[in-house]
């Protein structure tokens, strides 16, 4: 970090926050801190749901992802495009009819109190803990990377956030996200190129992708039945399409921005244009990761990302075993790039070399080997020591291989795209406790202004919470994977229940509220002995499938229970 990277990071940072609030200080009703008196146009409720969803982990961790196992990642969010027209046709229409401020609010005036509770808490559950890790993920590898405190890191972020979410609410974190996109996808834009500029004068992109394709990472889809593999076709379109119902048309985070549309049209035109745009840019980060990998092939590249590991095994007895490594892959990485600028060579003279090809595949087995030694050293120096580093393979690129100025702005993307997702988080967080749990249950009459500061104080509250969260929260697996699996195992039940609401009329508030409470105990279970108790990569169950069975199980359950209490009820008649 040279003093141009932190005029650029602190200038970026300074002006979201101050630009937040100075463009929405001071509300007058609760209509306008929750739903910005919906005066939001098209596009800006298209990037704000962008916005939210692409936290700091996309633009960590995504990178990482595509380095290690390739494309095929992309393939979760096949389901999307399909889930956001289902969105703009059933569900838009119907919340701004009942013009409610949050989505459980419908659920009351569908079934009953305690069926729009019940899907609140889930939802604060849930939220509550994604929040934390939107502002830990970044926090946890900043700091580790650059020597920064990490509990300091987590509180500056933490703060950043509340103050111009506190001051302008759905309207700050609106106005905000404009500038918060603009800066991050510049920042994307111009490492993809910088990337280019700094493989071999004589490689073109063609070849790049063509180093890349040999070397497995260029795999997309996958139409395998295998439960057990994370990402497929088939688990995108069905568990993917159904986490993506849920996530964007059930979370108060997502139902937030677009209800803060001018009309039913405008929100409608904003989630399209989301579902037109989010594959492509998932696209274009995973591609970046994929740059990444070739770049290192023509450069030296670490033994193992995480710098803490690295630290904690050279003051080990482990040490000498670890730098025997260190030399043997520098030894290889010499030989990888000799084969792979004849490779290159041969591509420009139009023909792909079949024996050098698989000798380029036999060479990265060696590599993954050594990562893999690596990995068992760093294990017995420390049992709890997170071994996976796919989290700091980009960030390792940026710091290492960015000319100055341009760490700073990508700095600042991270950091941009963790005070998004947060600011929408706490928002929403702070919207259903004030609507569904605060003001259903306060007694007497309250002025307007009294549940505007109440939403303002609970904005707080889960800032400090979120706070708290990342400060005690601890590193697990791919962040990205993460935070979905938490999404997973809350989102299936919370859609049961929307989806039965929707379009099943004859099903009544207890049968769909037991079946709920049934459906979401299922799923912990489900989650633990066939998925928690495995090493990674060894799971019985691809996550993405507890948003179909939890939505499936919500909605067969509440039918077989009405049809059980309709027939208790004609033969007690």
């Amino acid at each position: 970090m040279q003093q141009l990277d932190w005029i650029v990071l602190s200038v970026t940072l300074l002006f979201i926050v101050f630009y937040g609030v100075y463009k929405t200080k001071g509300s007058a009703n609760v209509e306008e801190y929750i739903l910005g008196n919906k005066e939001t146009p098209w596009w800006t409720v298209g990037l704000s749901v962008m916005a939210t969803q692409a936290s700091a982990i996309t633009f960590l961790s995504t990178p990482g992802q595509a380095y290690h196992d390739g494309m095929g990642f992309v393939q979760f969010y096949f389901g999307l495009p399909i889930a956001m027209v289902v969105i703009s046709m059933t569900f838009i229409p119907i919340y701004h009819k009942l013009k409610v401020f949050t989505a459980y609010e419908y659920l009351e005036q569908r079934f009953d109190l305690k069926t729009r509770s019940f899907t609140a808490i889930l939802f604060l559950i849930q939220r509550g803990l994604g929040t934390g890790l939107t502002i830990y993920a970044p926090a946890i590898i900043l700091s580790s990377i650059l020597g920064w405190n990490l509990t300091l890191l987590n509180i500056i972020i933490g703060i950043l956030v509340i103050i111009y979410t506190f001051a302008g609410g759905t309207k700050a974190v609106n106005v905000t996200q404009k500038q918060q996109m603009f800066i991050i996808m510049s920042g994307m834009f111009i490492t993809f190129f910088l990337i280019l500029h700094l493989l071999p004068n004589d490689m073109t992109f063609s070849n790049a992708m063509h180093i890349a394709g040999a070397n497995d990472k260029m795999n997309i889809l996958d139409f395998s039945f295998d439960p057990e593999n994370r990402y497929t076709f088939w688990s995108g379109i069905t568990g993917g399409f159904f986490l993506m119902l849920s996530y964007f048309g059930t979370d108060q985070s997502q139902v937030g921005r677009y209800l803060s549309g001018k009309s039913d049209r405008e929100s409608q035109m904003g989630l399209i244009m989301n579902g037109f745009l989010k594959v492509p840019m998932q696209f274009f980060i995973l591609l970046t990761g994929v740059m990444v990998f070739v770049f290192f092939q023509f450069n030296p590249v670490p033994l193992h990302f995480n710098p803490v590991n690295k630290t904690a095994v050279e003051k080990s007895v482990y040490a000498q075993e670890y730098n025997s490594l260190e030399k043997q892959l520098t030894q290889l990485s010499e030989e990888k790039k000799e084969f792979n600028l004849l490779y290159i060579d041969h591509l420009n003279q139009n023909y792909d070399n079949p024996i050098l090809r698989q000798k380029l595949i036999s060479l990265s087995g060696k590599e993954k080997d050594l990562h893999d030694q690596a990995k068992e050293i760093i294990a017995k120096v420390d049992s709890k020591a997170e071994t996976n580093d796919k989290d700091y393979v980009f960030i390792y690129f940026i710091l290492n291989y960015l000319p100055s100025g341009l760490i700073g702005l990508l700095l600042a993307v991270i950091l941009s795209a963790a005070m998004s997702s947060s600011a929408s988080g706490l928002t929403a967080l702070a919207s259903t406790t004030a609507i569904d749990i605060y003001k259903r249950n306060v007694k007497g009459e309250k002025s307007e202004k009294h549940f505007v500061n109440a939403t303002k104080y609970f904005t707080l509250l889960w800032g400090v919470i979120a706070i708290l969260f990342a400060c005690v929260g601890t590193l697990f697996e791919n962040l990205i994977q993460l935070v979905n699996i938490v999404g997973s195992i809350f989102y299936g039940t919370v859609l049961g229940v929307f989806l039965v609401g929707f379009y099943l009329k004859f099903v009544k508030a207890n049968a769909i509220f037991y079946s709920a409470v049934i459906s979401q105990t299922t799923i912990f279970f489900i989650y633990y002995y066939a998925i928690h108790i495995y090493p990674n990569g060894q799971e019985k169950l691809g996550y993405l499938w507890l948003n179909f069975i939890g939505a499936s199980l919500t909605i067969v359950l509440s039918i077989l229970m009405q049809l059980g209490f309709k027939g208790k009820q004609k033969v007690l008649a």
